[in-house]
């Protein structure tokens, strides 16, 4: 028998046993010694598995409880980390409640492969992940357990994450095609689903004047607890630590399961609202002007009468059945629906060196409805010594937008140092929200775990035939313009070899596939669809587990095209950006009482083809030589449950043009973090106290492929109280 329960309560032999009792019982709270002497005499318990209140299917922390021993590799399924081919690091739900974070993209904020660049005060989350955008544009890249077309558009909260998952690098044969065409890596979110009982109440406070709760439910039911439900629901307000900046955010999210002993099934339901008054936004370089000096992160030109309402609603069904033990098929279906409504300009300009800026907002009306589905096949059996794990798998894509997209009516000055209040523009309206596109991405994907000598040697190989299909249609007016019917197939190979037990040496070969780009009207060749484009990786590393503390080395090599417009205004695939990358990551307890989590990337970006041939050899936008990010924390001895946390997060010189002309200076952020852990009447109780960017420095945080960048966050304080009733 195999019982669940909360990974961090205390455990007394009493009070196992008496959990024992409650689950024979169908959920009595009976408890005490005589319900522990009742439960010992009717049952002998042979193993007793404890998990998080994520229950099974998710993978266990690593010593420190930072970071999980496995994550999700796409038609790989749920892989341990040492025996994986490519670089991935999977945050758990303890780490992302030590920091605070409240999306996806702060709980990534350590990660030394990963850099922001929307600021935290924006209504929308896009990253650089090794040198590649992540998320930008139209979004949509965040993946839900493994697919795409769940997850929220725009900004992911991590109030319904059990694990926030990084697999570093293109990975469309193990994942498909990116809905937006990323490379640089994906971001899977594992929904939290019930493992053992738990009621956990949270209260919040972030400056300026941000409040906030979240209530955590999970129970398990049944004779042999086989039905499971959890229950999330948050809502916060306030005014931020921007100028006259206000935002609204609310969650609620529900996971149901079964878990029989064949046939197992989990479905999850997300809705999400996030409303902001005077979001902040991304800025755009006039061409010839330098960079200004940061301004501090608290200014905000944005008006107050600007606004973004985002609307995010989506679900998921998983189900599996074991035909035999070594053979399960599977399946999932699932859709969600994105509202947008904002007003606001995309990217003030900067127009002179002295701050002084021109934004012309405009109104902006969004509709996207998607749906997924995937089926398939996973089958264990043996050839001679060599074990396989293999895979078969459909999946099918379909995403729909409609838009509405007027013109500014007016524009207005204002200036980064000394923002200037001016009376509200109304804006211009279309009245209605035509159709802009539709797409449908299908694969057809197999792979195939060799493995040999005790798991001592992995070969992994793979690959997919992705179709990509799409219609796009005349904006404001929603007549067909032009269509998109392409296809490629994209391998995947992987070696991983264990020569002592605390040691993996790894190596892959693996390609990235996004859908090429259309000629735009001012090409020669307007309207002309190019084939997708495909990146290709290399990378080789090691991966280090000795006691409790963990790290790792890569080095890897990214090539992607690029489509151009040439001298000549043909637009082409001319161009072709490089990256190429040594990485290092840190992770678990150095002792019991202090653990590490970070590490350093150092980037050479390259252009390496470009129509402008006085482009190549530069540094592609957005790609810093160094990205160094350190986190420790240490519990204090002299006073039990008391830990200090601090992080120090490094990113060197970014351009913001190809030309090279314009760039970002390098900056360095500390925060810093105290935790207390205790009892109140019986009760765990945390109490936690962050400080974001704590000496309150003055930097620009990253640039974007398409040239703005953003303002790092102020000073920042987070503090909240949690307990587990």
């Amino acid at each position: 028998m195999v019982a669940s329960v909360p990974h961090d309560r205390v455990r007394r032999p009493e009070a196992t046993a008496c959990a024992a009792a409650a689950i024979l019982a169908g959920f009595s709270l009976a408890c005490g010694p005589a319900a522990a002497q009742q439960a010992t005499s009717q049952v002998q318990l042979d193993e007793i598995v404890v998990e998080g209140a994520g229950g099974k299917g998710v993978a266990p922390a690593y010593a420190g409880g930072q970071v999980a021993t496995g994550a999700r590799l796409g038609v790989l399924g749920d892989t341990d980390t040492g025996k994986a081919p490519f670089s991935v690091t999977s945050y758990t739900e303890q780490f992302v409640r030590d920091r605070q974070a409240r999306t996806a993209s702060e709980a990534l904020a350590l990660d030394p492969s990963v850099r922001a660049t929307q600021g935290t005060n924006a209504p929308f989350d896009s990253l650089y992940i090794r040198g590649f955008p992540f998320n930008e544009g139209t979004s949509g890249e965040f993946a839900f357990d493994g697919v795409y077309g769940v997850a929220p558009s725009f900004r992911v909260f991590s109030d319904y994450a059990e694990r926030i998952e990084v697999l570093k690098g293109p990975s469309a044969a193990m994942t498909g095609v990116a809905p937006n065409g990323g490379i640089g890596g994906v971001v899977n979110v594992v929904p939290k689903r019930a493992g053992g009982d738990l009621t956990r109440y949270t209260v919040n406070y972030g400056s300026n004047a941000r409040f906030g709760g979240q209530l955590d439910l999970a129970r398990r039911f049944g004779a042999n607890r086989e039905w499971g439900v959890r229950f999330v629901t948050s809502l916060n307000d306030g005014r931020t630590a921007v100028d006259h900046q206000k935002e609204q955010a609310g969650v609620g999210a529900l996971a149901l399961d079964y878990q029989g002993e064949r046939f197992r099934a989990w479905a999850y339901g997300v809705v999400q609202t996030d409303r902001f008054n005077a979001p902040s936004r991304p800025f755009f370089m006039a061409a010839g002007v330098p960079v200004p000096k940061a301004p501090d992160g608290r200014r905000n030109v944005t008006q107050p009468w600007e606004y973004s309402d985002v609307d995010d609603r989506g679900g998921l069904l998983r189900m599996e059945y074991d035909l035999t033990d070594r053979v399960t098929v599977f399946g999932s279906a699932g859709g969600s629906h994105t509202g947008v409504e904002r007003y606001f300009a995309s990217a003030p300009t900067v127009t002179s060196a002295f701050g002084t800026t021109s934004t012309a907002p405009q109104f902006y009306g969004l509709g996207v409805d998607r749906q997924t589905y995937e089926g398939g096949i996973r089958a264990k059996f043996e050839t001679g010594f060599i074990r396989h794990a293999v895979t078969l798998q459909l999946s099918r894509y379909v995403e729909e937008t409609s838009r509405e997209f007027a013109a500014a009516r007016g524009s207005y000055v204002s200036n980064l140092y000394n923002p200037v209040g001016v009376p509200a523009i109304a804006p211009l309206r279309i009245g209605s929200r035509p159709r802009l596109s539709d797409s449908t991405l299908t694969g057809l994907s197999a792979a195939d775990v060799l493995s040999a000598l005790d798991d001592r040697i992995l070969l992994t190989v793979g690959l997919r035939r992705q179709t990509i299909k799409a219609h796009n249609y005349l904006s404001n007016v929603g007549t067909f313009a032009s269509a998109y019917d392409k296809s490629a197939t994209t391998p995947f190979a992987g070696l991983v070899v264990k020569p002592w037990e605390h040691v993996s040496f790894y190596g892959n070969y693996v390609e990235g596939l996004s859908r090429g780009d259309i000629a735009p009207a001012t090409a020669t060749n307007a309207g002309e669809i190019l084939a997708p484009y495909v990146a290709k990786q290399i990378e080789a590393g090691v991966k280090l587990d000795v006691n409790g503390f963990g790290g790792s080395l890569a080095a890897f090599q990214i090539t992607r095209p690029v489509g151009e417009l040439s001298p000549a205004r043909r637009f082409s695939e001319s161009g072709e950006q490089r990256v190429r990358g040594l990485e290092f990551t840190t992770f678990g307890q150095v002792t019991p009482q202090l653990r590490l989590l970070g590490g350093a990337t150092l980037l050479d970006g390259e252009l390496t083809r470009a129509a402008a041939a006085a482009n190549i050899g530069h540094t592609p936008i957005g790609v810093p030589r160094v990205q160094l990010n350190l986190g420790a924390e240490w519990d204090l001895p002299w006073i039990k449950g008391l830990t200090l946390n601090a992080a120090v997060i490094h990113t060197g010189k970014q351009f913001v043009d190809a030309a090279n002309t314009q760039s970002l200076p390098d900056w360095t952020r500390l925060d810093l973090g105290l935790r207390y852990a205790t009892d109140i009447a019986g009760r765990k109780t945390t109490f936690r106290a962050n400080v974001v960017n704590a000496t309150d420095a003055k930097y620009w945080a990253g640039a974007a492929s398409f040239g703005t960048f953003t303002l790092g966050a102020p000073r920042t304080y987070l503090v909240s109280m949690s307990m587990d009733l």
